[in-house]
């Protein structure tokens, strides 16, 4: 056998070992060989990481994150979860989930998020990502790509040390612009798709996605990156896409929203809506195709 074939015997049978897994909503097979448990350990001692060089902030923007943590983690349906909402006092216009429910704001996103809508199209996108373990999945990639370098150093093992670093690097080069990045970039749209869902079936109008994601590109601050070694796609790409999907957001958004009007609500205006209350709907209501 030569080294080639059983370099990519190794891979494959390295592969058939992982487990699979798949997204909700987007359906999308995934390499997972990283259990849920494993998962929200690695999750959550991460997060008391960050907490403990953070400077938390905690005031009325707060308590405005959570309200709208918790609403779209209801919509999400995930009680098994241990959620959890914090705000790091930065100028950095960002936020990020880690596994098991953990999500953090950064104060300086807030000004593009502009009111409880932004909030909530943020919110939903880093719940996205909690949802559909891509951070496992990630994870998961790694290691299977560290097992494919083991098994390149051991055949050739007995060859040149300059063909053998060469060969090594070329592997992770081409792990890293072929497998990691590309999967980064379909995490972020995968997550931007079910995140316009999830803020839909919390009663939050998906169409403020669209808003906060202009605002934050008219900005300057979503990067200019070139788009072969970003992690995330274009703003140009980016509203493209949501546009796409803003049809099917809507039709979720339009169920979440039918909701018998409590008889003392005299304004003329759609009562806020419990998350139990979407759920509950929601669960009546045929399936979108």
């Amino acid at each position: 056998m030569t080294a080639w074939r059983r370099i990519g015997l190794g891979v494959l049978v390295s592969g058939l070992l992982a487990a699979c897994g798949t997204v909700p909503y987007t359906q999308r097979n995934q390499l997972m060989i990283l259990s849920n448990a494993e998962e929200a350990e690695l999750g959550e001692a991460a997060f008391r990481e960050v907490k403990s060089g953070a400077t938390l902030v905690d005031d009325s923007r707060l308590r405005l994150i959570r309200r709208v943590g918790e609403r779209i983690a209801a919509a999400a349906g995930r009680d098994d979860f241990r959620w959890e909402f914090i705000l790091i006092g930065s100028d950095e216009a960002n936020a990020f989930a880690l596994p098991g429910g953990k999500v953090a704001f950064y104060s300086g996103i807030l000004p593009y998020c502009a009111n409880e809508d932004g909030v909530a199209a943020v919110m939903a996108h880093e719940v996205a990502h909690v949802l559909s373990r891509h951070g496992a999945e990630r994870l998961s990639q790694a290691r299977l790509l560290e097992i494919g370098g083991t098994a390149i150093s051991v055949v050739f093992s007995g060859g040149s040390p300059v063909v053998q670093k060469g060969v090594l690097g070329a592997y992770g080069m081409g792990g890293k612009l072929g497998v990691l990045l590309p999967f980064s970039r379909k995490h972020e749209a995968e997550a931007d798709e079910i995140g316009l869902v999830l803020m839909a079936k919390a009663g939050f109008d998906p169409k403020t996605a669209l808003d906060f994601w202009r605002r934050l590109l008219a900005s300057g601050r979503e990067g200019r990156t070139s788009e072969i070694l970003s992690s995330h796609p274009s703003g140009e790409e980016r509203l493209r896409r949501l546009e796409e999907l803003m049809p099917i957001a809507v039709e979720y958004y339009r169920k979440a929203a039918i909701v018998p009007r409590r008889p003392e609500d005299e304004s003329g205006k759609p009562p806020d809506i419990p998350p139990e209350e979407i759920l509950k709907r929601l669960r009546e209501a045929e399936p979108l195709d």
